[in-house]
């Protein structure tokens, strides 16, 4: 028979009953039981609670957190306190459920697997019939470039207008500089993007950039602006080396490219306009295109003369 904790304890207030002491009892024990008796201090111990007044043999309960929370009602309290709120913190876990922060951490990367990203950000938020729209127009895309081996696809171009900031801080990757051992971390003073700012549309086919136009100051753009000074100036620049190149255009669905002017501007010019799906990041190629901080970054921008041919990003 394997004794326990309760039986030796049982054995000790036998003991103390008889009126052994405490050594007497401990040596009775280390020589019917050797090894597994209990030690000297734990039989000095229960003649102590005994002395006190106590009958009972059993643990007491004990207040306060366990040894270990990481049980599975707390893995489930956690799982379910992140479904209900995604940003919730390590602070707010441990004022919930009063674990500790040791725990909250065990639970969510060693049993839940989960990890804190950074939402990508998107233009537009697309409902399930704007989906469908988009994988609509992408396989008749397909379909009418020949999965892009048409020759069509050489007069295809695409634009839109976007903000350009005078100064855009650098990245982390492009302050990152070479030190040695024994050199200072160097430090650098935190510089935000400036206020002044361009509106540009910049005009892209498949062989790189074509154009960029920049909207005069206090102007807005609108179909008049659209049709007299950026279109002319995108089709004289596309029309330079063959003068009847067929133009097939790809712009959003902005009012000032919708228009009933827009409209009749591009039938009198003989310019083919390709459909635009609900607005997707993957479809609107120029406003995206100039990303912010990729070359800028760092570089302060006087003018917009002087862009490097097929550099839309050296605006």
């Amino acid at each position: 028979m394997e004794l326990n904790r309760e039986h030796f304890r049982a054995i000790i207030f036998h003991n103390f009953r008889r009126g052994l002491s405490r050594q007497e009892c401990f040596d009775e024990l280390n020589s019917l039981y050797s090894d597994k008796a209990p030690s000297y201090s734990t039989v000095k111990n229960w003649y102590n609670e005994f002395n006190r007044g106590r009958c009972s043999i059993q643990d007491e309960s004990r207040a306060g957190r366990p040894k270990s929370v990481v049980v599975p009602e707390k893995i489930n309290a956690v799982r379910e306190l992140i479904k209900q709120d995604r940003h919730v913190t390590y602070r707010e876990i441990e004022a919930s459920l009063d674990i500790s922060m040791t725990s909250i951490n065990k639970i969510l990367h060693e049993h839940l697997s989960v990890k804190k990203i950074c939402s990508r950000w998107i233009p537009h938020n697309l409902t399930n019939a704007q989906k469908k729209a988009r994988v609509d127009w992408c396989k008749e895309m397909l379909e009418k470039y020949i999965q892009g081996t048409s020759k069509a696809v050489y007069n295809i171009y695409t634009g839109d207008e976007s903000w350009i900031y005078a100064y855009e801080p650098e990245t982390k990757q492009q302050s990152t500089v070479w030190v040695f051992q024994d050199e200072a971390k160097p430090t650098k003073v935190v510089r935000g993007r400036s206020t002044s700012k361009q509106m540009i549309a910049c005009f892209f086919g498949i062989n790189g950039h074509v154009a960029t136009v920049a909207l005069e100051q206090r102007r807005t753009v609108n179909s008049e602006w659209y049709t007299t000074i950026c279109l002319p100036e995108v089709i004289g620049e596309i029309r330079k080396k063959q003068k009847n190149r067929r133009i097939i255009l790809h712009h959003d669905n902005a009012s000032s490219h919708t228009s009933t002017q827009t409209k009749a501007f591009l039938t009198e010019r003989k310019i083919e306009l390709m459909g635009h799906p609900p607005p997707s990041a993957a479809v609107i190629n120029s406003k995206h295109s100039v990303a912010r901080g990729t070359p800028l970054g760092g570089r302060l921008l006087r003018s917009l003369e002087g862009c490097p041919p097929g550099n839309p990003g050296g605006v």
